[in-house]
């Protein structure tokens, strides 16, 4: 008795269209499956990564030390030192 050999049918995959067994749950190539929907949601795809160039230039502007540096409004400083004054008042009555 001679066995024939069952012919193994073959689909392109959803995501990458290299050719998969009809029965496969994965794609071995690019790893899309019935879970993740054949990666049309796949992590990280379709991220807008900086290029290098941004990246310096995301660099220079958040650590440069041409940035002017923030002032105290004169405003912060008078409500302060009243603070400080109605707060040492307090416990001088207290104590």
């Amino acid at each position: 008795m001679q066995k024939k050999k069952k012919r193994i049918e073959t689909v392109p995959c959803p995501y990458c269209g290299v050719d998969i067994r009809s029965d496969a749950k994965a794609c071995p190539h690019c790893g899309s499956d019935d879970r993740t929907g054949w990666s049309e949601g796949r992590y990280l795809d379709g991220i807008d990564l900086p290029d290098d160039t941004e990246y310096d230039e995301v660099l220079q502007k958040e650590f440069s030390s041409d940035r002017a540096h923030p002032r105290i409004s004169k405003v912060a400083v008078v409500g302060g030192i009243l603070l400080i004054l109605f707060i040492a008042g307090i416990l001088r009555a207290v104590l």
